[in-house]
């Protein structure tokens, strides 16, 4: 199998996702379908079927959890440099609109756009990869062709 690469805090969120799934979230379902249960007839109990449906998603995404994090490797950011690479922090300039816009590339798992934490396997981020500040980058996207100059590379 192969490895999933997450930046420390990316694992510590996912980690403590799994924790409070299997510590709050998993005994609160199981309450709830027993009390349902206790209500009577199972075929026409509303709450009944919503709480087996919330405790499937809740075990569904409990064993996705556990498999990422068994798959996991973590990346100590701080100690890499140089070229963008997973982990980096890159600040862009649209060459178009003079927009500046910063962007940690990051794992699947850990991508989180309006956070500016940008899947390591986007358009933009495929196009950064390799590049060093000072470098231009064009990016293929849905509107058309966008032009970014790289103005710094960090790794903290």
């Amino acid at each position: 199998m192969e490895k999933i690469p997450l930046t420390r805090a990316g694992f510590d969120k996912l980690d403590a996702e799994l924790k409070h799934l299997k510590t709050v979230e998993r005994p609160t379902i199981i309450r709830a379908i027993a009390e349902a249960r206790e209500h009577g007839d199972l075929s026409e109990n509303a709450e009944y079927h919503s709480a087996k449906e919330k405790q499937s998603f809740i075990e569904g995404r409990v064993k996705e959890l556990e498999g990422v994090i068994s798959l996991a490797d973590v990346i100590d950011v701080s100690k890499l440099s140089g070229a963008i690479k997973f982990g980096a922090h890159v600040t862009l300039v649209d060459e178009d609109t003079d927009k500046e816009t910063t962007y940690q590339v990051v794992g699947e798992y850990e991508a989180d756009i309006e956070n500016g934490r940008l899947n390591m396997k986007s358009p933009i981020a495929r196009a950064l990869i390799g590049k060093e500040e000072g470098d231009s980058v064009e990016v293929r996207t849905p509107g058309g062709v966008k032009s970014y100059e790289v103005l710094s590379i960090v790794f903290n």
